[in-house]
């Protein structure tokens, strides 16, 4: 009977305890280990996720050394800095739908490379004039899902006006809207100060396309605590390569000019101005109209 018992008793290795000495230091590790290699997840996550405010007003600015052959030419070795503008539609912290350009003049520049040579190059490298990409221009626009127009806050209607009366030719805006230390930042990684080398830069773009329509497509306003007063517009030209000025002589090409440009306010107006459109597209669309790539 004894010899039963005996039989029918526990069998198998004896259970080892859920929190042993060694349990606790291998749990601990692995626990460690997985904190330290989620933290840089999780500060790419917070530091990305911009609201509404941060994502709309996007003035990005970029270093970096042309270390690889590409798009721009085989490497060069050279550091240069870019400029692109952002102008971006969100929905619960994501964007889904964004217009962008970036200072694709001013990179080539500082590569040492010509703006309206390196256009001509690209449509040669792109297959010609007849299969190479094309610039953008409502033609070949996608209607994306933001369709709004922005705010009406008065800084962004403040700005809005004054490149209305800059393209209605009245430059005299400059010197009333401007402080006299104004800082501009145009096209081709270009920083003037003042009114008179800002109101060539403006009338250099004009001057090219006089009778071109121009439109705002788009305009933010904001004030916010312990911060100027700035605004975003996003505007277009639309028309014909008909006068003499940055782009050189008339060609009678139709062109289509996205713009953006950011100003900040100050006690003296409107001191300091971003703005940002795409020459080396404007280039290439005269060459691909005019047929001399």
């Amino acid at each position: 009977m004894a010899e039963q018992e005996i039989m029918i008793g526990p069998r198998g290795p004896k259970p080892r305890k859920t929190f042993s000495r060694r349990n606790i230091f291998l749990y601990g590790t692995l626990a460690f280990i997985a904190v330290y290699y989620a933290i840089p997840l999780y500060v790419m996550t917070v530091t990305s996720l911009k609201g509404m405010p941060e994502i709309r007003l996007g003035n990005i600015f970029s270093p970096g050394t042309h270390t690889g052959g590409g798009y721009f030419g085989p490497p060069t070795g050279k550091r240069f800095v870019i400029r692109a503008i952002a102008d971006c539609a969100a929905i619960n912290n994501q964007i889904n739908d964004e217009w962008l350009i970036r200072d694709t003049a001013g990179l080539v520049l500082q590569l040492g490379l010509d703006p309206k040579e390196f256009a001509r190059d690209l449509i040669v490298r792109e297959g010609g004039t007849e299969r190479c990409v094309t610039p953008f221009s409502p033609a070949v626009d996608v209607q994306g899902p933001y369709k709004s127009r922005g705010n009406e806050n008065e800084w962004g209607e403040r700005l809005s006006d004054i490149l209305r009366r800059m393209m209605e030719k009245d430059f005299s805006v400059i010197r009333a809207e401007y402080d006299r230390a104004v800082q501009t930042e145009h096209p081709g990684s270009t920083t003037v100060h003042s009114w008179a080398d800002t109101e060539k830069l403006w009338m250099g773009l004009r001057a090219s396309f006089p009778s071109a329509e121009f439109s705002v497509d788009h305009q933010i306003g904001r004030e916010d605590p312990m911060l100027s007063p700035r605004a975003a517009v996003r505007w277009s030209l639309n028309g014909t390569h008909d006068g003499w000025g940055m782009f050189g002589q008339p060609t009678g090409a139709q062109i289509h000019v996205m713009g953006f440009t950011h100003a900040e306010f100050g006690p003296y107006g409107l001191r300091r101005e971003f703005t940002l459109f795409d020459p080396v597209s404007i280039w290439k669309q005269i060459f691909i109209a005019t047929g001399s790539a």
